[in-house]
């Protein structure tokens, strides 16, 4: 006995719901913040953080004495070694015959392997002012040229102007350039060279700023004599004789650019035209007699700066990923709404063609049926006191010919459903009341108790027009269809949130119906408005609870069983939509859930005869689970190329969506015979409300891998019909 109870009792607790999971919204806090994070990152190695490149300078500051000393000085600055902080530095040149020859920007995979070979050829050492978000990405080749002799100096992480940013900037571009080599290479650098800089002479009083920031973190500073790539200077065969046989230069050559042949061609000038003369060609520091500028990097720089590696490629692998999911996804989205507008426009002609050979609004009467088929109607009650009356008085006015009956599964109600039904008196309505169960129990209840082959499925908050049940029963003639699904209308309008909801049901599910119906892969008859053979729902077992969407779970077994179902515009039902956010939360988290759990369910129609569990899950696995839960980083991502490059190209391509979004909209709306002036919410819905929804599918798959179990729920009603 006790073993038997304890049976019982751990079946209650499997059977019994659990609490939604909200731990997840840490993760997905985590990875929006990741994403942002790996995005950030990307953007500042791109020079794309809001310094302002090449920026031009203010006029010299002619007052300041000590400028007017530096620009007169040698291209070398740095503290004297006797000198207090702050004190006055020390300008030097180059021995006479001596050139020390630098390299700005790099290290670059196409022209840095052609310089190294330049330079061993002749024999030479140089100086290279690397930056650091470039050294990241290639430390082979950064160590290639220390492990070959050469030198390296900081020339900023992300080459930013230095004038243009704050002192920490300064700081932290310096700072994360020296982790870079420290992992790339296992060295620090004592060499730095900021920037957009040129000549002591060109000097403003913005630099001079920097230049002293920089002396102050420790660094001997190198300017330029002559600069190669400067067309002032003629290139480096000019270059090359303008260098003064009785003293020395520094003579700067570009690291990168778009012709990487060209710039180990100039070097090759300039070594053959320095040679000619005599001169000594070798790196910074060894020029000025000084010691090197390497020093070995500590182990706990090491392992940082190969973190700050692994990040960099990270994130550049992440943008170039998004940017291509963002592209795809764009892609889709577009193929999406032009095929199923034509879809629609297919759908259209056929059912005017259908209805044009004799099918009217009675329904027509075939070899299998002698007159209109017996209905029975089914509405499965919880708590639907405030709409209940409303939804039946419909059913029983309803001007359909043929036998008919109205049954009410209240499924325990806690309010005054079963009462009001009762208080109705009307004819050819039956109450039923049972122990709650879930909707699909309720349904099965009343299946068991109709006295017809077709049975209707209605939700407690639906009212049906005069003619609807006459033309949703009007494709049974097909003894093929095994369920019709209805054209579901809002009826509650008002309000922003109301219009969304129109346009979503109108656009989104109606035009959608209309493609499935094609396609023959309806996933989704309603529950607040489908028809049903009673001998096919005894073929896949009747409705089950082992979702919470037991619309779809019904709709999928009968695809899966050879059932047509179909779609018929001119069955119209009215349904009452959740009135506030919280309650249409809770709906779509409900209907996202059981969607996820009968497509789990039905997974093996992936590999079934026919294209049904193909197409039905296919669409439903992209475009319901992957493209939402991707959507929030699509949503930063496009923000994200607004930013950091030209924002008209994303706008532009955002207004064109928004246009033919608004374009299908107005089709749709037509199509359903609905005024096109609601599209002025489409906009509003696409910023905001799309947001919310792609939060449902996130807490709905996060809820079905954790496993967990919802009860039925229900939205509160607020009887929008009952007048």
């Amino acid at each position: 006995m006790r073993a038997a109870g304890r049976n019982r009792s751990a079946a209650r607790r499997r059977r019994r719901p659990q609490a939604d999971p909200r731990g997840h919204w840490v993760l997905v806090a985590v990875v929006m913040l990741l994403t942002a994070g790996a995005l950030v990152l990307d953007a500042y190695v791109a020079g794309a953080t809001g310094e302002i490149p090449a920026a031009p300078h203010p006029p010299p500051d002619r007052s300041s004495t000590e400028l007017d000393r530096v620009r007169r000085g040698g291209p070398v600055l740095g503290q004297a070694a006797d000198a207090p902080v702050g004190g006055a530095w020390a300008g030097a040149r180059l021995p006479a015959r001596t050139v020390a020859l630098t390299f700005e920007g790099g290290p670059d995979p196409r022209w840095t392997p052609q310089v190294l070979a330049v330079l061993a050829e002749h024999g030479v050492n140089a100086t290279f002012f690397a930056v650091g978000a470039r050294v990241a990405e290639h430390p082979g080749l950064t160590r290639r040229i220390v492990s070959e002799g050469h030198e390296i100096g900081n020339h900023t992480y992300a080459h930013a102007d230095l004038t243009a940013v704050s002192d920490w900037r300064l700081r932290l571009e310096l700072s994360l350039t020296q982790k870079a080599l420290a992992a790339a290479a296992g060295v620090y650098t004592r060499l730095a060279r900021p920037p957009y800089s040129s000549s002591p002479a060109a000097l403003t009083g913005a630099q001079l700023r920097v230049l002293r920031s920089m002396s102050a973190e420790g660094y001997l500073l190198a300017l330029s004599d002559l600069d190669a790539a400067d067309p002032a200077d003629g290139g480096a065969a000019r270059t090359a004789r303008l260098v003064s046989p009785r003293r020395g230069a520094v003579v700067t050559m570009r690291g990168s650019g778009d012709e990487p042949g060209r710039t180990a061609h100039e070097v090759d000038r300039l070594l053959t035209g320095l040679a000619g003369r005599g001169y000594r060609v070798t790196t910074l520091t060894a020029a000025l007699g000084v010691p090197g500028a390497h020093t070995p990097a500590g182990h706990t720089d090491r392992f940082v700066g190969s973190g700050l590696i692994l990040a960099q490629r990270a994130a550049a692998v992440f943008a170039a990923a998004m940017s291509w999911i963002l592209a795809v996804a764009a892609a889709l989205t577009l193929l999406r709404l032009v095929v199923f507008l034509l879809l629609a426009r297919v759908h259209v002609r056929r059912a005017r063609v259908r209805r044009t050979r004799g099918h009217g609004r009675g329904v027509r009467s075939t070899p299998a049926w002698a007159g209109p088929p017996g209905v029975t109607v089914i509405v499965p009650a919880y708590n639907e006191e405030a709409g209940i009356g409303a939804t039946v008085r419909s059913l029983v006015n309803t001007g359909y010919p043929g036998a008919l009956e109205v049954i009410v599964v209240d499924d325990g109600s806690a309010d005054g459903t079963a009462a009001v039904v009762s208080a109705l008196g009307l004819p050819r309505v039956r109450l039923i009341r049972r122990r709650n169960g879930g909707k699909a129990a309720a349904l099965n209840t009343g299946v068991a108790h109709a006295s017809h082959e077709i049975v209707v499925m209605v939700d407690g908050d639906t009212v049906f027009e005069p003619a609807t049940i006459g033309n949703l029963v009007r494709p049974f003639a097909d003894p093929a269809v095994g369920a019709v699904s209805g054209n579901t209308k809002v009826g509650n309008r008002g309000g922003v949130l109301g219009r969304w909801q129109h346009i979503e049901y109108v656009i989104g599910f109606n035009l959608d119906r209309r493609a499935f119906d094609l396609l023959t892969c309806m996933p989704t008859v309603p529950g607040a408005i489908g028809a049903f053979r009673r001998s096919a729902l005894r073929a896949v077992g009747g409705l089950s609870g082992d979702t919470l969407a037991e619309d779809t779970d019904l709709s999928m077994a009968l695809g899966r069983g050879g059932w047509r179902v179909v779609y018929t515009e001119d069955a119209l039902a009215w349904t009452e939509a959740p009135a506030s956010l919280r309650q249409m939360w809770r709906q779509r988290y409900r209907w996202c859930y059981g969607t996820l759990q009968a497509m789990w369910k039905h997974r093996r129609a992936i590999v079934e005869p026919g294209p049904f569990g193909r197409r039905c899950l296919g669409y439903l696995a992209l475009f319901h689970v992957a493209l939402p839960l991707l959507a929030p980083v699509v949503d930063i991502m496009a923000v994200y190329g607004a930013v950091t490059g030209d924002p008209l190209p994303a706008v532009a391509v955002w207004a064109g969506f928004g246009l033919l979004q608004a374009l299908g909209g107005w089709y749709a709306l037509r199509l359903d015979r609905e005024p096109a002036s609601v599209l002025w919410a489409l906009p509003l819905q696409q910023l905001f409300y799309r947001q919310l929804m792609y939060l449902v599918v996130i807490q709905s798959v996060a809820t079905a891998l954790l496993g967990a179990r919802l009860p039925w729920q229900t939205i509160r009603r607020q009887g929008v019909f009952a007048t």
